[in-house]
């Protein structure tokens, strides 16, 4: 299982359309409830994940769901009243984005499938393989109590909502997957839904700043021309994509350092101490040797290791 929630979640993602291209294979047919908890199964939540929302839907299934109209967004989805089809563009995907990464990637840029993928056919001797908890109808998995008292993980236990948590989700999110149909911006209520669509603060898909600079008085250490000025290459810190964060890595000598975090190469918009707006300085005590800032958009938290 991937360490990071946001590469779970592309992780999902991909699986959504393998189990929907087993299903063209086999003739089979799975409700977006089925859909979804063998995606659950296969790529099960870690501890954060597994965290149960109000309405007991566990928050990694929550994610998901309304990750899903990335899909149809990209034209790989088409979600219908009679259930979820996958496009042969959908198809297609699975092979030519194989992992987390050059997926998550191609969905986010609105990158289009190379022309010359072809479409997947099914394996000699195919036979279609689904968990225990996608072949239990929603409303059983949604109701059914165990007869044993033994302990569930919590794994275990966000999986049995999942049919529950598939119904509530989808209701939420239809009007930003119809918005999406229709090339429409959704409707006010959404916009958080649409710009927004994972859960979580440490997979948060937030809108982000042009460049993050670390802005100090040790800049010239790192060859900038001179301090405390963010327009310049080497202030500028590195944007990762599965983390949400964005980072900064340095060699430093032993010394007392002061910093902010300046968004777009200027000073209209910085964060100092405790994340607050052209707040006091952030201060670094430092050993020497390699230390590394990390700054989160979305909740404008900045950390030192």
């Amino acid at each position: 299982m991937a360490k990071s929630t946001a590469e779970n979640t592309f992780l999902r993602l991909k699986t959504v359309l393998d189990v929907l291209t087993e299903g063209v294979w086999s003739g089979d047919a799975l409700n977006a409830g089925q859909v979804l908890a063998e995606a659950t199964a296969r790529v099960p939540f870690n501890e954060h994940e597994a965290e149960l929302l109000s309405g007991g839907i566990p928050r990694g299934h929550k994610t998901l769901t309304s990750a899903t109209a990335k899909l149809v967004k990209a034209g790989w989805l088409v979600k219908g009243r009679s259930g979820w089809t996958i496009t042969e563009d959908g198809m297609r995907a699975t092979v030519a984005y194989p992992d987390a990464v050059s997926f998550a990637t191609a969905l986010d840029a609105g990158t289009p499938v190379p022309a010359d993928t072809p479409v997947p056919a099914a394996p000699a001797g195919f036979v279609r393989k689904t968990s225990a908890v996608a072949e239990i109808p929603a409303p059983a998995v949604a109701k059914a109590e165990p007869k044993k008292t033994a302990r569930k993980t919590p794994a275990k236990k966000a999986a049995a909502a999942v049919g529950k948590a598939a119904k509530v989700i989808e209701d939420a999110v239809e009007p930003v997957v119809k918005a999406v149909r229709k090339g429409k911006a959704p409707a006010k209520a959404d916009e958080a839904a649409a710009a927004e669509p994972f859960e979580g603060p440490d997979v948060e898909t937030h809108p982000q700043p042009e460049a993050v600079a670390v802005a100090g008085d040790f800049n010239t250490l790192l060859g900038a021309p001179e301090n405390w000025a963010p327009e310049y290459d080497e202030a500028q810190m590195e944007f990762d994509f599965l983390d949400q964060l964005w980072k900064k890595s340095a060699e430093l000598p032993a010394g007392f350092y002061t910093f902010k975090i300046a968004l777009n190469r200027s000073w209209d918009e910085n964060y100092g101490a405790f994340g607050t707006f052209d707040g006091p300085n952030h201060e670094l005590h430092h050993d020497g040797g390699t230390v590394t800032i990390r700054y989160n958009h979305s909740t404008r938290d900045i950390t030192i290791n």
